[in-house]
């Protein structure tokens, strides 16, 4: 590095501190002080203390609306970007829902239908599974950003890390320093979001945005909150966006962790009898959305006309998705012959049984998390909880509630005893 340069270099890093001092005092920021910050942090060159800071700083105080912008610009303009032409589909949750794996779902069902649908997913930060960890259940999920193109030319679709792509390098930093106090802030996600769907070249985006009494979204003033900041983002980049508020009071699937949500997804693909209908529910509504806005918008005017829930029916039962997903597994390296019946939990298990008869009346959301990562997820893929009960139905004493998994008897032994002071169930 030439003494210019270094010098250079050191102007960057001293204006990414300044502004990072600014905004711990609540003072708003410019473009370039936010690039600044980007530039630096994706780079690697604030160390994690200073990196800490920001994401406090954020945390705390919260960004202006123009501060969002700026940030995801920053975000998009530090990274790489994927090249697709057309009406290129994206599908995003909010998350903190676990056992709720739409995702694996829609994905296939819009492919299947016809639209490029590049997905690139996180892993988890606060739940027991992000879609990164389940998809890499069925098929590996690190892959550069050519490969990415390639693949999605071929098949349409993929579902991978988007971690490895550094498509917005200083966010995958951020999440580096978050993750082990799991911690996310609401603007923080907003822009993690936008900037990867911008980075992956989306035109049209569903956000799933659940709400729930022990969900991360815990209101519904929140969750519009929420809607109207991506609203504004997506209006500032020319991103179509549907974004769906629901109230959730428990996970759609039966599973939770990595390889049960896997076997739930697939389960629901093959429209097997047992499947999880609340998850495919909530899978078709949300590529229903996501596909009548890709029609409505079609140059074909044959497509402006077609119901997107009606089309996303068709694709599950007619086979199309599952084939689409196999063609998925495949190209990204995995078994495409792969199905639910193969997906086998943790040898280590404990039923849960029911200490009264009764109705279930509630399922804590943050404590099936907590649990779930004591028995070892999402490092242990086969670990996890199976809900044999739901909410509203009745138990007599004695029934089993839950079956926990693991593949370490010692992480099984603690999990049984967290729940005695962290009770998933309430059965009145």
């Amino acid at each position: 590095m030439t003494r210019t340069s270094a010098s250079q270099a050191d102007a960057d890093k001293e204006l990414a501190i300044a502004a990072i001092k600014k905004k711990l005092v609540g003072k708003p920021l410019s473009y370039n002080e936010i690039l600044a910050i980007m530039d630096q942090i994706s780079r690697e060159r604030l160390g994690p203390v200073l990196t800490t800071y920001f994401a406090a700083a954020g945390f705390k105080e919260g960004f202006s609306d123009e501060e969002l912008f700026y940030l995801t610009k920053a975000m998009v303009a530090t990274g790489p970007k994927l090249k697709f032409r057309g009406i290129i589909a994206g599908k995003h949750s909010m998350g903190g829902v676990a056992g709720t794996r739409t995702t694996m779902i829609v994905v296939p069902i819009v492919a299947a239908a016809g639209f490029k649908i590049p997905k690139n997913s996180t892993r988890a930060i606060t739940s027991p599974a992000g879609t990164a960890d389940t998809m890499e259940v069925l098929a590996p999920v690190v892959f550069t950003a050519r490969e990415i193109e390639r693949m999605v030319k071929k098949v349409g679709a993929c579902i991978v890390w988007g971690g490895f792509l550094g498509l917005a390098p200083a966010d995958d930093v951020i999440i580096q320093i978050e993750q082990p106090i799991a911690f996310e802030s609401f603007d923080k996600i907003i822009v993690s979001v936008m900037a990867k769907q911008i980075a992956s070249g989306v035109t049209h985006l569903v956000l799933d945005i659940p709400v729930g009494a022990t969900m991360k979204i815990q209101h519904f003033q929140d969750a519009e909150m929420i809607s109207r900041k991506f609203r504004y983002l997506a209006r500032r980049f020319r991103i179509n966006v549907i974004p769906d508020i629901s109230e959730i009071r428990q996970n759609a699937g039966r599973g939770v962790g990595p390889l049960l949500e896997a076997r739930d997804v697939m389960a629901v693909l093959e429209q097997l009898p047992e499947r999880p209908l609340a998850l495919e529910a909530r899978a078709l509504r949300l590529a229903g959305k996501l596909l009548s806005k890709c029609y409505a918008d079609s140059k074909i005017h044959s497509r402006r006309l077609l119901d997107g829930e009606q089309v996303a029916r068709e694709m599950l039962e007619n086979g199309k998705a599952l084939a689409k997903m196999r063609d998925i597994i495949k190209i990204q390296g995995g078994n495409p012959d792969i199905s639910s019946g193969d997906l086998k939990p943790g040898k280590e298990k404990y039923l849960m049984r029911s200490a009264r008869g009764g109705r279930v009346t509630a399922i804590n959301n943050q404590q099936v998390s907590a649990i779930c990562r004591v028995l070892g997820c999402p490092s242990d893929r086969k670990a996890g909880m199976y809900f044999n009960r739901k909410l509203e139905e009745n138990v007599d004493k004695g029934d089993i509630l839950c079956t926990l998994y693991s593949s370490d008897k010692w992480r099984l032994k603690e999990a049984v005893e967290t729940l005695k002071n962290m009770p998933v169930y309430s059965v009145g």
